[in-house]
């Protein structure tokens, strides 16, 4: 077996841990938003970036965005527009945090609840930046091989896996008009 038979075979199983991973970091992201609202609304106003007009309605819906994302990353529905979605997220935020330090604030990001300005020198932002390289690393992984194991879009659209004699029956799909092999 050749090292892409070989990565045929895993690669839907690490899409698969990839996926679940980020559905799980958008529910831990949400949660302690939707338990406290008003002060998601205050971390996206402690960046200083938004016009103010806006700064509820993205604070507010923010939580609301994440929940659908991890959902439909949960369930493996439409992954790779959920994975670009997600780095166009973590585009934002990485936005917000370079701005953020660039200015000379000092604001804790409210990824995961909490946010808003903090006591001068205790912003981490190397560490925060640090995290969403690590987040952008997983969304252009899975944005690449969106095809995972145990997912809505596995059931609808299966993908062909060619060249691996023990293909898993679930990612297989049936050959079509494309097809030439015969």
């Amino acid at each position: 077996m050749t090292v892409s038979q070989r990565f045929a075979v895993v690669q839907p199983w690490i899409s698969l841990v990839v996926r679940l991973a980020m559905a799980g970091i958008l529910f831990a992201a949400a949660i302690p938003k939707f338990a406290d609202i008003p002060q998601s609304v205050r971390a996206v106003r402690a960046y200083r970036l938004l016009p103010e007009e806006i700064v509820p309605f993205v604070g507010t819906m923010l939580p609301f965005v994440e929940v659908v994302l991890g959902l439909l990353l949960l369930i493996g529905a439409f992954t790779r527009t959920s994975s670009i979605i997600w780095l166009l997220m973590m585009a934002a935020f990485t936005t917000g945090v370079i701005w953020a330090w660039a200015n000379g604030l000092s604001i804790d990001c409210g990824c995961f609840g909490g946010g808003g300005e903090v006591e001068e020198g205790t912003a981490n932002y190397p560490a925060h930046l640090l995290e969403r390289v690590g987040f952008i690393i997983l969304g252009t992984y899975l944005a690449i091989w969106p095809r995972s194991r145990f997912s809505v879009d596995a059931r609808l659209a299966p993908a062909p896996v060619d060249g691996v004699e023990d293909a898993d029956p679930e990612l297989e799909s049936t050959p079509n008009s494309h097809d030439t092999r015969k």
